[in-house]
């Protein structure tokens, strides 16, 4: 990743694989999403059983889908520093019992090697990136192994140091390929993640990196062993799947003549919808387009050629990650995930799930999901589409007379079968009416009887259930306005008093009096959660956090709107003086 999700920066379908492990795969995750016993063990393959196909596009096939063993071994300075435990065998056992067939195993080779010719990577530690590659082995995972987050430590310096950053490039691959030159075939080099030039041009960049990249090739070829016809990837500068970065690495593979070799980039989804910055709140149009668009960049210059791509990293930038508010709205990152899996397996592209680790996806502790139903959302993925819907929310207002309220479905190729309130299907013509298809309205006696004693919050949960793929949570949520209040504070330390009444924040814009961008994200008026504003809903405030407070002009009066999913704004006015904050409430006009 441009950095871990500790840090913050920023397929090919099943095709060919086994329908049958697939599918019972799916099904436990469906069933609890808690790992789980293979579905048949004596059937699970090791590495002696796996036979990797001869065409680099039916092995790169056989390899969706894939995981990330994300801020472990490629964690600074060690394996447990970013906050997770180290690896075990069993943690294979689980991927490969969920459904996986293959792992990336970053590795950041920086802290643990010399810094000067001729760059010896310590031997305890090349021992235990050989442990943790032969367990994934020999539990029949395919394994991508590759030079990590030195990609930012060290080898973006290669444009002031060209030969001292080649040489320590050459020789940190020459060391891995001997260690590894008699695995399997079903292990994967990767030359390096996400490079990066500083102080460099686009065309020096494309230069240095091919450089780099014909290097790795020519090193791991000439060491012989099974590494003279293993699969190597190679990616893009950054990764990224712009057309002129993949432009370039199709140059470089071409002029290789060699069919052993895959292209990779990642995928983050659109960045203001990822990190939900510039008013990127719902995965709408612009999103899903980012999204076609990368895909069919992937297609035509490296699939439509005979050359396959691992998509190596993807998920979203700002989610999940469960130690803070989450900064997107949760059935917006499950649209996202559903059709991320869809154009994946359109196309034929692999794809490996970036896990950051216990506060994400897989809790390496416990070696359960932390989040079963959104495990469940990316497993069905692999197989099939789901229906959802322009929302995962129906607000009814509290203060008001309780009226019909409606939703679009998105049908993804599939047909609506119905409404559910848990094991009672709502009648249409009663409780629902469809319209056109995709017009979904809920009555006001449904949403009466839904409501409840019209608590706060969400009073029930519906499943819009289609013809296949996975059923659509609706939640009926009785609300009000919020009300902000007035409040004092200093910049480190400043909150505005939130009566939230059943709403939820969705994103903050903020202006000076004379109209321009405050805060410390200038070129969008439209804030980044969680860096300059977060929801605390347990303490009923808004955090203004002191990254924004600083950025602001001292003694000059700021506009903040705050926008939330029901589509309420509320405004409230902030000044800074030195270290003190005032804010004023703004009181709404009908």
């Amino acid at each position: 990743m441009r950095t871990s999700l500790f840090r913050r920066h920023r397929g090919r379908g099943p095709g060919r694989l086994t329908g049958i492990l697939m599918a019972l795969a799916v099904m436990v995750g469906l069933a609890g999403g808690t790992a789980s016993a293979a579905p048949d063990d004596k059937a699970a393959p090791t590495r002696s059983t796996v036979r990797v196909p001869a065409r680099a596009m039916d092995a790169v096939a056989a390899m969706q889908p894939s995981w990330n063993l994300g801020n472990t071994l490629d964690a600074i300075p060690d394996e447990t520093n970013w906050g997770n435990p180290k690896v075990t065998k069993d943690l294979f056992t689980t991927i490969r019992a969920e459904g996986f067939r293959s792992v990336r195993i970053p590795v950041t080779w920086t802290d643990h090697q010399s810094a000067t010719a001729p760059y010896t990577v310590d031997a305890a530690f090349m021992s235990r990136v050989k442990e943790v590659v032969d367990w994934a082995l020999d539990e029949g995972l395919y394994v991508v192994l590759n030079v990590h987050h030195d990609s930012w430590q060290w080898i973006k310096k290669m444009p002031a140091d060209h030969d001292g950053v080649l040489a320590r490039f050459n020789s940190t691959w020459t060391q891995i390929s001997q260690t590894f030159r008699d695995e399997p075939r079903t292990l994967i080099f990767e030359s390096v993640n996400e490079p990066q030039f500083e102080n460099a041009t686009a065309e020096q960049k494309a230069k240095l990196l091919h450089e780099l990249n014909t290097s790795f090739h020519k090193i791991v070829r000439s060491s012989g062993g099974g590494n003279t016809d293993r699969l190597l990837m190679l990616p893009t500068d950054g990764c990224t799947p712009g057309q002129k970065f993949m432009d370039d690495l199709y140059t470089t593979i071409k002029s290789l003549n060699d069919p052993h070799l895959i292209a990779t980039v990642h995928y983050y989804s659109w960045y203001p919808f990822s990190i939900n910055i510039a008013g990127g709140t719902h995965y709408d149009d612009v999103a899903q387009n980012d999204l076609n668009d990368a895909f069919a960049r992937m297609r035509d210059t490296f699939i439509a050629r005979g050359i396959p791509v691992y998509l190596g990293e993807y998920g979203l930038l700002g989610w999940p990650d469960h130690n803070h508010p989450s900064r997107v709205e949760r059935g917006e990152a499950l649209k996202y995930y559903e059709h991320f899996g869809h154009a994946a397996r359109l196309v034929g592209v692999t794809t490996a799930l970036w896990d950051p680790g216990t506060w994400a996806y897989l809790n390496r502790e416990t070696l359960k999901w932390t989040d079963p139903a959104l495990i469940a959302w990316i497993k069905s993925s692999w197989t099939t589409r789901s229906g959802t819907a322009s929302f995962d929310k129906v607000f009814v207002p509290k203060s008001e007379p309780i009226t019909a309220k409606g939703l679009t479905l998105n049908l993804n190729g599939t047909k609506f079968r119905g409404l559910w309130h848990g094991n009672t299907k709502l009648v249409e013509g009663r409780d629902y009416t469809l319209f056109d298809k995709t017009r979904l309205v809920l009555t006001a006696g449904a949403l009466t009887r839904l409501t409840g004693d019209r608590e706060y919050g969400v009073n029930a949960t519906l499943e819009a259930r289609f013809s296949r793929g996975l059923p659509w949570r609706i939640e009926v949520v009785t609300h009000d306005a919020p009300v902000l209040s007035d409040a004092t504070g200093k910049t480190d330390a400043f909150t505005i008093p939130t009566q939230y009444r059943g709403d939820v924040l969705a994103t903050m814009e903020a202006r000076y009096g004379d109209g321009s961008n405050a805060g410390q994200t200038d070129w969008t008026p439209y804030q980044e959660f969680n860096k300059s504003f977060k929801p605390d809903y347990p303490n009923d405030t808004i955090i203004l956090t002191t990254e924004f407070l600083d950025a602001l002009r001292d003694g000059e009066l700021v506009t903040l709107t705050f926008h939330f999913y029901s589509g309420e704004k509320l405004m409230h006015h902030v000044k800074k003086s030195g270290d003190s904050v005032t804010g004023t409430r703004v009181t709404p006009t009908s």
